[in-house]
């Protein structure tokens, strides 16, 4: 496992951390997914993950206080760029309302999410 950078350390709103596990590359996002540059955060984490050929990505959101539409929208974008280039995208760990969040816009159907880390690392094979 190797942690080899991050993004948004300068702002208060959202920061992105990686980890790699073999294969796959955890985001460890924290702060807020909102409207702005909070968003742009994930937005150029993936964009460089991908740059990388980096394209077997879980998302852990465990220290991810809130999300809104603009976050959400984001979170859309994040997986269908990933999805185009033949990867994986699942999210980890979600508090109690941004799960609720994702039943309520039935993005649950679509993105996997899991509660344990070992889980999400499992099926990327």
């Amino acid at each position: 496992m190797s942690a080899w950078g991050s993004f948004g350390a300068y702002m208060t709103s959202s920061n992105a951390t990686f980890r790699e596990v073999g294969a796959v590359t955890i985001v460890d996002l924290s702060g807020l997914l909102m409207l702005g540059e909070s968003c742009a955060v994930l937005r150029q984490a993936i964009s460089d993950l991908l740059a990388k050929q980096r394209s077997k990505i879980i998302l852990n959101f465990r220290d991810v206080r809130g999300i809104d539409s603009a976050g959400v929208g984001e979170l859309v974008a994040a997986y269908v760029a990933v999805k185009k280039r033949e990867g994986r995208l699942k999210l980890l760990n979600p508090p109690k309302k941004i799960r609720d969040m994702l039943e309520l816009t039935q993005l649950a159907k679509v993105l996997e999410v899991h509660t344990k880390e070992e889980a999400a690392l499992g099926g990327f094979e």
